[in-house]
């Protein structure tokens, strides 16, 4: 069984768009919150809640992170720059995993693998630092040998298969080699050890092939299940994504 991570990062969009200059994240006159959001995501069936504290503060708050950490009932993944300010806040909280993930405050979401690479020692630091404190670490990279190779080398149990690639091509000629690239990634990275993550992009359509690669442990899917919750509600978006996962 494929695990669901429900991503409510786009939840939060919402509530920020309104009332971002409000003092309070919930309460009053404020919505949606997204830690019901996230609960009710649970009642449905999904099995751990992700959410992004981005440095802008874009759309998650410090405060919801709080406030999930002491109110939901499954596991708890803080996807998170690897900064000391973040690593600070992380060892605090103390979150199920974290997931390290880049930022530019340019795009509108995480465009992009995490180059490990050229941020190692500060990757390295930061693994360090969660694998010490009894905190499961993710990277989230693109399919790309070295870093699969590095990630395994530095000592990050999980990684995150960045699937936006495919995701923006799968109505073009570039759908295969894309999807190609996951699945040796996925068979590269479960050969040395590590947990196969992945995400970015995933929706009810392309859910049909990548459901199928090898060795995926946990999808984390925010924004189609936040788009189709508009319609169905979230408990059938989630319903329905997890009876794609696992048909």
């Amino acid at each position: 069984m494929i695990l669901l991570g429900v991503n409510i990062d786009h939840c939060a969009t919402l509530r920020q768009a309104r009332y971002r200059q409000a003092a309070a994240t919930a309460g009053g006159a404020v919505e949606p919150d997204p830690v019901t959001f996230a609960l009710l995501a649970e009642h449905a069936g999904a099995d751990g809640i992700t959410v992004h504290l981005r440095e802008d503060r874009r759309h998650i708050q410090e405060r919801d992170v709080w406030r999930l950490r002491e109110g939901i009932a499954t596991r708890l993944n803080l996807e998170m720059t690897c900064t000391p300010a973040m690593t600070r806040f992380a060892l605090k909280l103390r979150p199920d995993s974290v997931c390290l993930v880049p930022e530019n405050r340019a795009e509108i979401t995480t465009e992009g693998g995490l180059d490990v690479l050229a941020h190692r020692r500060r990757v390295a630091k930061c693994v360090d630092a969660m694998n010490a404190a009894g905190i499961a670490t993710s990277l989230f990279i693109d399919p790309v040998a070295a870093h699969i190779q590095l990630a395994a080398e530095l000592g990050a149990p999980w990684i995150e298969l960045h699937t936006g690639a495919y995701a923006h091509a799968y109505f073009s000629r570039r759908r295969a080699k894309q999807l190609g690239r996951l699945r040796d990634g996925a068979v590269r990275a479960h050969g040395l050890g590590l947990v196969v993550n992945a995400g970015h992009g995933i929706n009810y359509v392309n859910i049909a092939e990548l459901r199928m690669l090898p060795h995926i442990h946990e999808l984390n899917i925010g924004h189609s299940i936040v788009s189709r919750a508009l319609f169905t509600g979230l408990g059938e978006a989630v319903r329905e994504m997890k009876a794609r996962m696992n048909p």
